[in-house]
């Protein structure tokens, strides 16, 4: 099993119950090949870090942007919360070296795999969210994401300017 003291020192994190972090590591292929050596995937975690992620960015946006409509916080938090943004995030901290895999999804390099790697970031988010609570979450995630973030607003802000543009032609 990998080292989680290191995890959470990168993660920059130290959880009460480091068996949660654990578990959001285990991806299923690992528990199918080895039944009974841990309790679950990270699958049920995965689900609720999504649902935790969508929450904190949403609240962002709702906050500190409030002249956006609806329709462009539904835009930018789609962008930001989708699978290769996602990937990236948990590429920057590494936890594709952590992920516990199957000798099957190893050899078919599902330790980069977009899909593996947003997975396990959303369930290391309802980790600590269940171990830290809602305002450690928050701090963490908005820190994660912030250049993400800087990116996803400045493609909006760039969007949104040429399509002003474009009615004032038009006009």
């Amino acid at each position: 099993m990998y080292d989680i003291d290191s995890l959470q020192e990168s993660l920059n994190i130290r959880l009460k119950n480091p068996s949660l972090l654990e578990q959001a590591l285990i991806h299923s292929s690992y528990l199918n090949e080895y039944p009974g050596v841990v309790p679950a995937s990270n699958e049920r975690l995965e689900f609720f870090g999504d649902a935790v992620l969508d929450f904190i960015v949403a609240e962002k946006l709702y906050r500190d942007f409030p002249a956006l409509t609806e329709g462009e916080m539904t835009r930018i938090r789609s962008a930001l919360v989708r699978r290769e943004t996602l990937a990236r995030v948990a590429r920057n901290l590494k936890l594709g070296d952590c992920l516990y895999l199957g000798k099957g999804e190893e050899a078919s390099g599902g330790r980069q795999k977009s899909a593996n790697l947003s997975g396990a970031l959303e369930a290391v988010i309802a980790a600590i969210f269940f171990d830290r609570g809602l305002a450690v979450t928050r701090k963490l995630v908005l820190r994660w994401l912030a250049k993400e973030f800087q990116e996803v607003m400045g493609r909006f802000r760039d969007i949104d300017c040429k399509s002003q543009l474009q009615e004032l032609i038009q006009s």
